[in-house]
């Protein structure tokens, strides 16, 4: 496993595109994540206390299950999704995977590559919130929970990103801190087919994906 100061060690970035339009894309800084989720984290906090005027539990309510709902798609996701291991894989296969997650594991150490480009997340986030919209607002009849649904759902998102910039680039004391860095770097650098939680390691210790040291 790296140690402190492997941690601490800066790696230089491996171009992606050709194109220097494309490439920009593919660099992020987390103020940009901040800038762009939380006005609209807020915005739907807002949008779901107008549909629930005079109930402001049904907010707070759909708030805390779409928050409780991201770790689990957060776990799914880098798991089945972004680890993903096909028996054959073609060339633009191989390609895409790359693109999607394998840099990141080729160069742990680029800041600019930690958190999830906007042109990827907000596409993401309109197909969760679709399925919100799917599941909640029609198969349950309580529309008036989809935006809070979707506000937690995108702030345990935000909290993710950040938690992920965190363990790779702060020294952070702190005890469960520090446990969670321990289990994210085993991740990287002892088994990558195993650890797959980041802001936690509850899903990883259901599906047994967190073996012992």
């Amino acid at each position: 496993m790296a140690t402190e100061t492997n941690l601490r060690e800066e790696e230089k970035s491996i171009r992606l595109f050709k194109s220097d339009f494309l490439e920009f894309f593919t660099h992020i800084s987390p103020i940009t994540v901040l800038v762009v989720f939380l006005p609209l984290i807020g915005f739907l906090i807002w949008r779901s206390a107008q549909q629930n005027p005079g109930t402001w539990w049904n907010v707070l309510i759909s708030f805390l299950i779409g928050l409780a709902i991201w770790p689990l798609v957060e776990y799914l996701l880098h798991r089945f999704l972004f680890h993903w291991q096909p028996k054959k894989p073609g060339p633009s296969t191989q390609r895409f995977l790359f693109l999607m997650h394998g840099v990141h594991h080729a160069t742990p150490r680029d800041k600019t590559r930690l958190v999830m480009p906007p042109v990827v997340s907000l596409p993401m986030a309109a197909i969760f919130y679709l399925l919100f919209w799917l599941t909640a607002g029609k198969l349950l009849a309580v529309p008036n929970y989809v935006d809070g649904l979707a506000a937690g759902f995108l702030f345990g998102y935000l909290n993710y990103d950040m938690t992920h910039y965190a363990l790779h680039h702060f020294n952070i004391t702190n005890t469960y801190f520090r446990k969670l860095r321990r289990h994210h770097m085993a991740h990287h650098f002892k088994n990558h087919t195993a650890r797959f939680g980041v802001s936690t390691w509850f899903w990883d210790n259901i599906f047994k994906t967190n073996p012992s040291e």
